[in-house]
């Protein structure tokens, strides 16, 4: 914006001397100094319009490549919390998600309600017999979680790759857990791709630009993030408008 304001300047400023000069230089001299100062700010207008719709292409491609590395980030999630559901635990390793999903499975269990004969109270009531509510679970069956979580499609065998960025970078993922203050220890993960990587072709001042963003419509950051190692939390730093980030 402020290189955008200094152009506008100097056009304004050109634009002042082209009128002096039609005012005040002699007649034989004006059309070479016209011309060349029209050239000026010709090119002065140039670089105003390259700036300004150089940022709206950049924010165009932002967006584009935000939402394909969510995506992404969306599918990992769903893979390791499914990992935690069955196994207790997330993991550090794209291997080891990859093996659980093909051969993973989820649980299918049924509640019922049901009653059974309070022993102690019926004891303490002298023997009149008294009911406590129970629930019981029940196995009922097992279900793939390659089947619930991705259906026929196998692009859980490249959620680790990040789109758009140099080939080979991947996102960074961690495991581990958390302890908190009553000794209970708590499984935590992350998963993340630096703003850098994922622009790493577009203009650095852009991209500086775009790492300080602290914004409720904006991805706050220097990275496209889910999760966390310091706290328990499942979810992205990324605006809604990228879809759900729970």
């Amino acid at each position: 914006m402020k290189l955008a304001l200094i152009i506008v300047g100097a056009i304004l400023l050109t634009i002042l001397i082209v009128w002096l000069i039609d005012k005040f230089v002699p007649v034989k001299a004006k059309p070479f100094i016209t011309i060349a100062l029209w050239g000026l700010i010709i090119f002065l207008g140039y670089l105003t319009f390259d700036s300004v719709y150089g940022e709206i292409k950049f924010n165009q491609l932002k967006q584009k490549r935000y939402a394909a590395a969510i995506e992404k980030l969306k599918d990992i999630r769903d893979s390791q919390l499914a990992h935690r559901t069955v196994t207790g635990k997330f993991t550090k390793s794209y291997d080891t998600l990859i093996k659980f999903i093909e051969n993973g499975k989820f649980t299918i269990i049924e509640r019922r309600d049901s009653s059974i004969v309070d022993v102690e109270r019926t004891r303490a009531y002298g023997g009149v017999t008294t009911y406590k509510d129970i629930v019981i679970t029940d196995t009922i069956g097992f279900e793939s979680v390659k089947e619930k979580l991705f259906n026929d499609s196998d692009r859980y065998k490249t959620m680790m790759i990040v789109p758009y960025a140099k080939e080979g970078t991947t996102f960074t993922m961690n495991a581990g857990e958390i302890e908190q203050e009553s000794g209970l220890k708590i499984p935590v993960f992350e998963a993340f791709v630096m703003k850098d990587d994922l622009l790493y072709d577009q203009d650095k001042n852009l991209v500086l630009k775009e790492k300080q963003v602290q914004s409720v419509e904006g991805v706050n950051g220097d990275a496209l993030r889910v999760g966390s190692m310091e706290e328990v939390k499942t979810i992205g730093n990324w605006p809604k408008t990228y879809g759900s980030n729970e």
